[in-house]
């Protein structure tokens, strides 16, 4: 079994600061990690993925995050705001078992 806990359900922050949103998971085997990301009045859209190998992950739009085994964390950070990235994110874990349900959670950034 498997579970993501995001930390801040909102998190505001001005234009260029960094940004912090923090997820948390919990999982029975290796995870696969996720963030997607959804902006106003748009389809959910794939930030970044973490399946194995490097653990600091690059995504789209200057987005970062770091798998930490040891403390089961998957934050997503950015190193300075834009109003454009008003919107909101999701974090999301998936066994690399198959046929495991996986399950996704959500941090609503305001800028």
């Amino acid at each position: 079994a498997q579970s993501v806990t995001q930390l801040d359900s909102q998190v505001s922050v001005s234009e260029g600061v960094p940004v912090l949103l923090r997820c948390n998971y919990s999982s029975s085997f290796p995870p696969n990690l996720f963030w997607y990301v959804q902006y106003p009045n748009q389809g959910l859209q794939l930030l970044l993925k973490y399946t194995s190998g490097t653990t600091l992950v690059k995504g789209i739009n200057g987005f970062k995050a770091e798998f930490k085994k040891s403390e089961t964390s998957f934050h997503l950070t950015k190193a300075s705001a834009h109003v454009s990235d008003a919107a909101e994110y999701f974090c999301a874990v998936n066994d690399t078992v198959p046929e495991t349900a996986g399950q996704l959670n959500t941090n609503l950034l305001r800028c």
